[in-house]
């Protein structure tokens, strides 16, 4: 089946960028206008967090996230097949903060959010990122797919560690500079373990793993943000939020995290993956404990 898959998409792969697009647009038609694709769950998800715009501004703000939404998908599917250069005329990547940790050796974190498009990104930096780049990843439960997206990460270079078994497989690298990436904006799988925080008004856990982690390794912690300068060109910048995460208080790290992709978020709008729930998890008193935010539980909404 693993064969199957690849051999499918590469071949597809292979397809000049600009016919590409047209089937994306053919795609995004059918997936969302005629089959209705998540319908109610991007709709939820964009009148909680923008109660303040028109049912119009909103139906606007999800038509481009139709097109960024299958765009990812479809230029996903030609990195298979695409030479170091194609990343370079597509992305471009501010590596001042980088480097800099770079030269002195130091090894970093990264947090970054679900912005499209994620996985093209990934290839893209770990180009030119001038020491070794870890990315923490959840294995997919159907092992083909698995294997074909743990092939498609790893094709430049970057170090893919599963989140499963991360404490082993990062034995090797404690001791070695390197930048690791994590996809904080995560939906929690235990909610009770959780950090809650106000996320466009609406308490929301997130998983606390990312700040533990670089506290406990007293690192810097950079955040990522992508934008989208057009179709298939995307800019992206980091900012430091620490040059040592220990010395922040439990929680500190995760609402500036919080107030930056929310910053983000609402930037470019379109840009954000809708389509999952982020916001499913409904808050309950017995969380108070794990209540982080220095502004009060919101249940107005």
């Amino acid at each position: 089946m693993y064969y199957i898959i690849y051999w499918f998409l590469y071949s597809l792969s292979l397809i000049p960028l600009k016919i590409l697009y047209v089937l994306s647009d053919i795609i995004s038609f059918l997936l969302f206008r005629v089959f209705g694709y998540r319908r109610k769950v991007i709709e939820g998800n964009l009148a909680i967090a923008f109660p303040e715009k028109t049912i119009a501004e909103r139906k606007q703000i999800a038509n481009k996230f139709h097109r960024n939404f299958t765009d990812t998908f479809i230029e996903t599917i030609k990195c298979l097949s695409v030479s170091k250069k194609f990343y370079g005329k597509h992305c471009t990547i501010d590596l001042t903060l980088e480097n800099e940790f770079a030269r002195q050796g130091i090894s970093f974190q990264m947090h970054a959010c679900h912005q499209f498009n994620w996985e093209l990104v990934n290839l893209a930096w770990s180009i030119v990122c001038k020491q070794p780049m870890l990315a923490i990843y959840m294995p997919i439960t159907s092992k083909p797919l698995d294997r074909f997206f743990y092939k498609l990460r790893s094709r430049t270079g970057t170090i893919m560690l599963p989140a499963t078994n991360m404490k082993n497989e990062f034995v090797d690298w404690k001791d070695k500079p390197h930048s690791l990436i994590l996809v904080a904006d995560q939906k929690p799988g235990k909610p009770d373990q959780s950090y809650w925080l106000n996320f466009f008004g609406r308490p929301t856990p997130f998983v606390t793993g990312p700040e533990k982690n670089a506290a406990l390794k007293k690192c810097p912690v950079v955040f990522a943000k992508s934008t989208k300068k057009g179709r298939g060109s995307y800019f992206v910048t980091m900012n430091l939020a620490t040059s040592d995460a220990s010395l922040l208080k439990p929680g500190e790290l995760t609402i500036i995290y919080r107030d930056f992709i929310e910053a983000a978020i609402r930037a470019q709008p379109e840009m954000y993956l809708w389509s999952h729930k982020r916001f499913k998890i409904e808050w309950k008193e017995e969380f108070r404990r794990l209540w982080i935010d220095t502004e009060p539980v919101n249940l107005s909404i």
